[in-house]
């Protein structure tokens, strides 16, 4: 196909811009052509779906509902801003194709006109949860082409009832997630199917809607009442229904007095019947009209899709047909056509398709008749068209529109001004899409606008900002079970890189917004490049030094398995976050490129392995931990130990013991007494074995002893054991845990916490639900003289003596508050 104005410029949009796309045209003109150069030719990873599976098989990509996993019915778009809050966020994609969703650049849709608005809203909310939250269609730039004045979305009548509180129409251009980007349109205007000016100008009044009653006599020149074309002559009529379709060649196929061939389709893995390209038993004989369903992959292009011709001869694996105006017959071998599914290469980086099934057959169908609606894209010399029964906007101008001459057109029935459906909204929004049709100046514009956001981007640190924040949430949110200094870390880091990171970067931006004044595009821009490059080197080394390196000092152990996980997902975000920008910085230090820019970022997403693919276990010891050698050999030992005796680790040694038994480095019994949470039975049961740890690597390693001060001091039991157990709740156990280990039961524990609710150490909310809390406190305010076991006789046996104790002296310290 020679290249055109728009031809040209819808290509520029899609290669250079991020701009949402819709590529229109009228029938012939190309669209589909334009589809498979681009897949070809476009640097830019993209996938292709369409709304139906023989739609999607011809433009090569995959079914909508598919590649999406959408469930089949109507989408409310309420919660469209806000993702994960619909029924389609049950639905959960595997690794590959999360990987694949965050490499895609581009989208394409193909037969957009017959997609619906919710449709488009349901791809938007998988794309925003998968790639980026914060734009529409997760950044993604879609392509949709089709014809509006062509099929139109098929809509059950009562979808249409439940969709029309929140849709004004159900075309695909009143997406509210659409409607966020402004899409430009651009319409294909050369014809290539059709030569004739008169013909073109005759299917452009029924596309548009202004058929009057001249049109309609000219369109009705070629009413010819009970044509009956010889078989030769490749006629095919097209009707507006299946069934008649069908019975059309069914008493064709009756008539010929000659044996019946039946040839099965051979069918792979998985291809789904609705996407057959054929019917699966194809049944001929000598003398049947037959249309080709496939183009000729042979060099020859003997046939095309929609040739139509007549069977001459059957042999065992050989038609032979003989089309109007060829010389000689065609030889007809079975054909397979390929059901693909896209996967990302993980060493290339590039969006491939793999073949998941296959379907085999003679690329043939019968053919004296076939439905409007399995025309579309179809061209056709000769055609008998019945459309007087339209019963869908479109269905008219796409019969007309499928053949190649006026003179091979036949109406069975006149063309009447009610089987034109036209609707209006279309024609409106057709109306001001050719009014604002976008120029070079809007792409030399657009391209500028695409390449600036791409270098706000660059310098924007809000994701890691926000990651950071929220890592440090969660260790403020469990400092008890933590090592002490990971927050001194924290906060350090937090303190550099808002000084030498965050505020650099606030600073520079200002600077990158006067420079991005200047006209042309910023890769042309040889001093604005000089400045992103030096920007780049020294937020790389910053990136590196600030906070990559201090990543590695933090110490985030814990016993908790849940609070482990929520810190290790935390990190697991801010890591990301940071290589993915580490590595854009590292790439503009030698010049930014808006191709290279996006490749690099996916290429990131992609490499990045995620630490939650490690199963949290980390196999590797946080720098500032005195001894890291030794630390993690007792935890090593710790941890196994654990396993082999079923129970919890914190049972065999407490995190905080482990990390002041490699600080303290003790050398005898006593002086392992004195580490936290080494008590008697401890020392009894592992002391020994921890003790020949610690001496075996003191002495391999040349670390010289420290004796360690041992303090004995006369100990108040009643309250130190209360001591105790509130020392172990503060580290994160549960009464359960603190009652099994201590070997009390759990009223005594809950009782040595109560005596704390007090002295105001804990809050009563710690230990008892506030459900029970309003409970009880509603209670004794009501009955202020009744004793302890009175209330407790009320209340039930829903609330212990131990969680009433608790809301007894929550009660008191208010009081005691109040008279202050």
């Amino acid at each position: 196909m020679e290249q055109n104005a728009q031809l040209d410029l819808a290509f520029n949009f899609v290669q250079f811009t991020d701009k949402n796309i819709f590529l229109t045209g009228k029938a012939g003109t190309g669209k589909t052509t334009f589809l498979h150069s681009l897949k070809k030719s476009s640097l830019k990873r993209m996938a292709v779906v369409a709304p139906t599976g023989v739609a999607a098989i011809n433009a090569g990509g995959v079914t909508i509902h598919s590649f999406f996993q959408l469930p089949f019915g109507p989408y409310i778009p309420e919660n469209t801003g806000t993702p994960g809050k619909s029924a389609q966020q049950q639905k959960h994609f595997n690794k590959d194709k999360i990987n694949l969703i965050k490499s895609l650049d581009l989208l394409v849709i193909d037969e957009i006109s017959m997609v619906r608005a919710d449709t488009l809203d349901q791809i938007d909310e998988v794309l925003r949860r998968y790639k980026n939250h914060g734009k529409p269609f997760g950044g993604i730039q879609l392509l949709m082409i089709g014809d509006l004045h062509q099929l139109s979305p098929v809509v059950k009548d009562e979808d249409r009832k439940i969709l029309k509180n929140f849709y004004p129409n159900l075309y695909f251009f009143s997406s509210r997630a659409l409607q966020k980007t402004a899409p430009i349109s651009i319409e294909l205007k050369h014809i290539y199917r059709q030569v004739d000016a008169h013909f073109i100008d005759l299917l452009n009044s029924v596309r548009e809607n202004k058929i009057d009653a001249e049109v309609l006599a000219q369109l009705n020149q070629r009413y010819i009442p009970n044509f009956n074309p010889a078989d030769d002559e490749g006629y095919i009529t097209l009707t507006t229904h299946n069934k008649s379709a069908q019975e059309i060649n069914e008493i064709k196929l009756t008539k010929i007095n000659k044996p019946i061939h039946r040839f099965s389709a051979l069918i792979h893995n998985d291809f789904p019947e609705y996407a057959y390209p054929t019917v699966a038993e194809l049944e001929l004989k000598p003398g049947a009209q037959v249309m080709f369903v496939k183009n000729d992959p042979s060099r020859e292009r003997l046939f095309y899709n929609g040739k139509i011709g007549k069977v001459t001869e059957i042999s065992e694996d050989i038609i032979y047909v003989k089309c109007a105006g060829d010389l000689s017959e065609i030889v007809v071998r079975p054909l397979e056509w390929a059901n693909i599914k896209y996967e990302l290469n993980t060493q290339t980086k590039e969006v491939q398709e793999k073949v998941i099934g296959s379907f085999t057959q003679y690329p043939l169908k019968l053919a004296w008749a076939i439905t409007i609606h399995k025309s579309q894209g179809l061209t056709f010399e000769r055609a008998v068209i019945d459309a007087n029964l339209a019963f869908a906007h479109g269905q008219v101008y796409v019969a007309l529109s499928r053949c190649k001459s006026f003179e091979g057109m036949v109406l069975r029935s006149p063309i009447s001004f009610n089987s034109v459906k036209t609707d209006g909204t279309v024609s409106e929004y057709t109306k001001n899409a050719d009014n604002n049709e976008p120029g070079e100046q809007h792409l030399a514009a657009s391209k500028i606008a695409f390449q600036q956001t791409l270098l706000y981007e660059l310098f924007d640190f809000t994701g890691i900002k926000i990651s950071f924040f929220q890592l440090k949430k969660i260790t403020e949110d469990h400092y008890a079970i933590l090592d002490a200094r990971i927050s001194d870390d924290l906060n350090e880091m937090k303190t550099v890189a808002e000084k030498e990171l965050y505020d650099v970067a606030d600073t520079f931006k200002k600077q990158l917004t006067r420079l991005l004044t200047e006209n042309g595009l910023p890769e042309q821009n040889p001093d604005l490049q000089a400045r992103i490059n030096k920007a780049c080197a020294y937020f790389a080394r910053k990136l590196e030094s600030v906070l990559n390196q201090a990543m590695q000092k933090l110490n985030t152990d814990t016993d908790n398995k849940t609070v482990k996980l929520s810190i290790n997902g935390a990190l697991d975000n801010l890591q990301k976050e940071i290589t993915i920008k580490l590595s854009l910085m590292k790439l503009c230090t030698n010049g930014f490129s808006t191709v290279l820019y996006l490749q690099t970022k996916s290429n990131a997403e992609i490499d990045y392995v995620s630490a939650k693919n490690t199963d949290f276990k980390q196999s590797t010891v946080a720098k500032n931990i005195p001894h890291p050698i030794l630390y993690a050999a007792l935890r090593t030992w710790r941890n196994d130990l654990a396993e082999e005796k079923n129970v919890p680790v914190y049972l065999i040694l407490a995190q905080k013991s482990l990390l002041e038994l490699v600080q303290l480095l003790p050398s005898t019994l006593p002086e392992l007494e004195t580490v936290k949470g080494m008590g008697k039975i401890k020392v009894q049961q592992y002391g020994t074995k921890i003790l020949e740890m610690i001496n075996a690597y003191s002495d391999n390693y040349g670390v010289e002893h420290v004796p360690v001060d041992i303090v004995l001091n006369v100990k108040n039991v009643k309250i130190e054991s209360k001591k105790v157990s509130l020392d172990m709740f503060k580290e994160g156990k549960t009464i359960p845990e603190i009652a099994i280990e201590r070997s009390f039961t759990l009223a005594t524990i809950e009782g040595h916490l109560s005596h704390f609710i007090n002295t105001g150490e804990i809050s009563v909310f710690d230990i008892v639900s506030k459900i029970k809390v309003a409970k009880i406190m509603a209670y004794i305010i009501q009955n202020p003289k009744s004793s302890t076991s009175e209330s407790k006789t009320a209340l039930g046996d829903d609330i212990s003596y131990g969680e009433l104790k608790a809301v007894l002296n929550h009660r008191a310290l208010i009081r005691a508050g109040e008279e202050i």
